[in-house]
């Protein structure tokens, strides 16, 4: 019974929670507001671009 009183009057992770659901709703609305967008194709051609560029330096990039 003790133990049980303690659990509820004591408050030090009661900041790592609300940390981590803040992080996740910062997660959940980038992830909304790039759900639809080509950010990921995107990435992937800067990506093939970097290495293309740093495979040949000649290309003059």
């Amino acid at each position: 019974m003790e133990l049980l009183k303690r659990l509820v009057k004591e408050e030090e992770g009661q900041g790592l929670v609300e940390y981590t659901l803040i992080v996740l709703l910062v997660a959940l609305v980038f992830w909304v507001a790039i759900q639809n967008t080509d950010v990921g194709a995107q990435l992937a051609l800067s990506w093939t671009s970097i290495k293309e560029c740093l495979a040949d330096p000649q290309l003059g990039c």
